[in-house]
């Protein structure tokens, strides 16, 4: 029997990291999957240096019809290898590659004009998570995170989960206190996506209080 594990790291070199030691483990490429906020413009290179796919987004910031699920599917170098660049409601710009990063992509290639809200809530509770979860870690994302998830049969939970928290993972429940403290209740995919100051800010709170 498999299950899925997700964590949310603040700082996407945490991500990478344990990217590359669970796929050291014998974790494979499609039961691996990593979404990161990339409002930054720092996770992803351009389609003009031919590493990483770019999807198509329109000009509200959504993904396109014309979004290929296959530029987030990971490639032959590695997971990380695979990344694709793409827009999702509530989220702003990302980097993802991977099992979830392709549903997400899919449901919203699905939904009215091009994007479906909430499609990563979506792809997170299809992979086993709670409605609690699903919202912490899409909020995550929001603010600035990265997600890593793995599917993992039981003899490797053990493991996979050293890696996840052994590079600075955080869990549902750790970050949804955290949040739940400033008033933040649920996911909302209808808000404007964090500006990069707004995300420095979070992210350097959160980081802080994980640190202590």
């Amino acid at each position: 029997m498999s299950r899925t594990l997700t964590r949310l790291f603040d700082d996407y070199a945490d991500a990478q990291t344990a990217v590359t030691e669970l796929e050291r483990l014998g974790v494979p490429h499609s039961d691996l999957s990593i979404v990161a906020n990339n409002v930054h413009g720092t996770h992803g290179r351009h389609d003009q240096d031919g590493d990483h796919d770019v999807t198509d987004v329109n000009d509200h910031g959504d993904v396109s019809r014309g979004l290929s699920t296959g530029a987030v599917l990971g490639g032959v170098g590695g997971l990380l290898a695979g990344l694709g660049l793409l827009a999702i409601p509530g989220l702003g710009p990302i980097v993802a590659a991977g099992w979830l990063a392709s549903t997400a992509a899919g449901a919203a290639i699905g939904g009215a004009g091009g994007a479906a809200t909430g499609s990563l809530v979506g792809a997170l509770k299809n992979a086993g998570h709670s409605e609690d979860e699903a919202n912490v870690y899409s909020e995550g994302v929001r603010r600035g995170g990265t997600l890593v998830s793995a599917k993992v049969d039981d003899d490797l939970v053990g493991e996979t989960e050293a890696v996840l928290d052994g590079n600075r993972g955080v869990s549902a429940t750790t970050r949804g206190a955290d949040y739940r403290q400033s008033g933040w209740t649920a996911f909302d995919e209808t808000a404007a996506p964090y500006g990069a100051d707004e995300i420095d800010r979070d992210r350097a709170t959160y980081r802080r209080e994980h640190s202590l």
